[in-house]
């Protein structure tokens, strides 16, 4: 069977996640033209619940058979992969299922008691119907993202986009919502809609592509190892949920105090979580990909015993994490206003360009994290994410009613900042990575604040002759363009950086990775 590289398979994920960033920015907008920024507070209100279903159901459950699949794939046993699948689909179902029926009668305390806003109960009623179809859907991308399969789950990913749009857009058209209630609900449908279709589609994608696989007794129990790995996951995952769904309660009640009232606090939390937030994560598209394929592609090393290849695929990525985000950083600040006006027709650029300035730390983290999963360091991060969200819901209380946004802003920072550096020091002790300082810090810096400043310097012209979208487009390409050719005249990346990791390819005969220089 043939499996990608770690960099392919990111750079199928990558595709995919650039498409549907793109379509979501589409519909996004379309939803700040119909629900406004109210409403959009109150959707984002709802949706850490969709982030704490999945956390309990399907999250442990999905990086263990990804885990465990390619480490069986590796030993040449794929009926033991498929048999943990099962005992995966076992847990991760029953729990949708449960998750559901209480959600759907507790739908009114909730709204109520917990988000401090009866509007939000119809929204949560329509979520329940979501848990099942989800937990089934996320265990078998994750079997198919251990298997190396990414182009599947990358399919899944787009068509599971078109649909949620279609849904929303159909629902809209027929019979247009009458209130925010409804609106929110009906914006919430279309998740729904998304998770039943995209169970669906990979399930007939599984019973074509293995369902006639030869079945045999595996050699272990299948329960005891999914529960063994899920379990510290999933825990990780749930209190990290939990942590960010006390946030989000706490920032428009916070904020309310220093707004002066509920429904201007509610419309900057939409413009925070809702608007900016997105902007400032669309860039890391293909970090989210790596991270995904690092967690079997690390397992598989590990299992293989090839500690000198996992030490430099963590370096290698670790750096594109980094060059990544500096660059992001650069078009944040510069352009945050342009950004704002063009995207969403609202000026949100001062948050914008205080949530761009922490990018590099952002991106790094999010690979930080996909690395230590890889490794099985589920115990530290979740001490980690504990920290992080503590100093997080610590700034939220003391700040946001005096300093409003500027206060959340310097919590994520501070969280962010700890975690990071808490993390770093981890992975140095655990792989004996070593930072090059001058290659991860100051030369990307050079190389992005010369373009960024000059830029700054003529954009107004260039928005004078062009209409803004095809301004900021063009600003935004000549600063890519720039950045990468400094990058390598800098000697921050290299030719022989960029094959070591595309050239990263598992050969099931051998079980090692060939043609590789991170294999020497």
């Amino acid at each position: 069977m043939s499996k990608t590289s770690i960099a392919q398979s990111a750079a199928i994920l990558t595709f995919a996640g650039v498409l549907t960033r793109v379509m979501g920015f589409a519909y996004r907008i379309y939803l700040v033209g119909r629900i406004g920024a109210r409403g959009m507070g109150l959707y984002q209100l709802i949706m850490p619940l969709y982030a704490l279903a999945w956390s309990v159901s399907c999250a442990g459950f999905t990086t263990t058979i990804s885990k465990l699949a390619a480490e069986e794939e590796a030993r040449g046993d794929g009926a033991e992969g498929r048999k943990l699948l099962k005992a995966c689909l076992m847990f991760s179902v029953s729990l949708g299922f449960i998750l559901s029926v209480l959600l759907y009668f507790g739908a009114d305390f909730a709204a109520a008691r917990i988000f401090g806003d009866g509007r939000a109960a119809m929204g949560v009623r329509t979520l329940s119907f979501a848990f099942p179809a989800m937990a089934a859907g996320s265990c078998l991308r994750g079997y198919f993202f251990g298997m190396r399969e990414s182009l599947i789950p990358a399919v899944n990913q787009v068509l599971e986009q078109i649909v949620r749009m279609a849904a929303v857009f159909l629902i809209f058209y027929i019979k247009p919502p009458a209130d925010l209630e409804e609106m929110c609900a009906a914006c919430v449908l279309g998740v729904v809609a998304e998770e039943i279709f995209s169970f669906i589609y990979i399930a007939v994608c599984y019973k074509t592509k293995y369902g006639g696989a030869q079945k045999k007794r595996g050699r272990r129990s299948a329960a005891r190892r999914v529960l063994k790995s899920s379990v510290p996951l999933g825990l990780n995952r749930v209190a990290g949920s939990l942590l960010a769904a006390a946030e989000n309660v706490l920032i428009p009640a916070r904020l309310a105090l220093f707004a002066g009232s509920a429904d201007a606090a509610m419309e900057q939390f939409g413009i925070i979580t809702g608007m900016a937030t997105p902007l400032i994560f669309f860039p890391s598209a293909f970090l989210v990909s790596l991270s995904v394929s690092l967690v079997p592609a690390i397992s598989e090393a590990a299992s293989l015993g090839q500690k000198p290849r996992i030490k430099r695929t963590v370096e290698k990525t670790l750096l594109l994490s980094v060059l990544l985000g500096v660059g992001a950083a650069a078009g944040f600040i510069v352009f945050a206003k342009e950004l704002g006006e063009v995207v969403y027709k609202q000026d949100v650029g001062g948050i914008l360009a205080l949530l761009g300035a922490m990018c590099p730390l952002i991106y790094l983290q999010m690979t930080l994290q996909g690395v230590l999963n890889g490794m099985g360091e589920q115990a530290f991060i979740l001490r980690n994410n504990l920290l992080s969200s503590a100093i997080t819901i610590g700034c939220i209380w003391f700040l946001l009613p005096v300093k409003g946004t500027a206060g959340f802003v310097a919590g994520w920072l501070l969280a962010l900042f700890a975690a990071t550096a808490l993390s770093m020091d981890r992975l140095c002790r655990t792989v004996d990575i070593s930072a090059d300082l001058v290659n991860w810090a100051a030369k990307p810096a050079l190389a992005a604040a010369a373009p960024a400043l000059f830029l700054k310097l003529v954009k107004g012209r260039i928005f004078g002759l062009l209409p803004p979208p095809l301004a900021l487009l063009v600003c935004l390409t000549l600063l890519a363009v720039c950045y990468g050719w400094l990058l390598i005249v800098l000697g921050c990346i290299t030719k022989k950086d960029i094959d070591m990791v595309f050239k990263v390819r598992y050969n099931k005969k051998s079980a090692a990775y060939s043609a590789s220089g991170l294999n020497r």
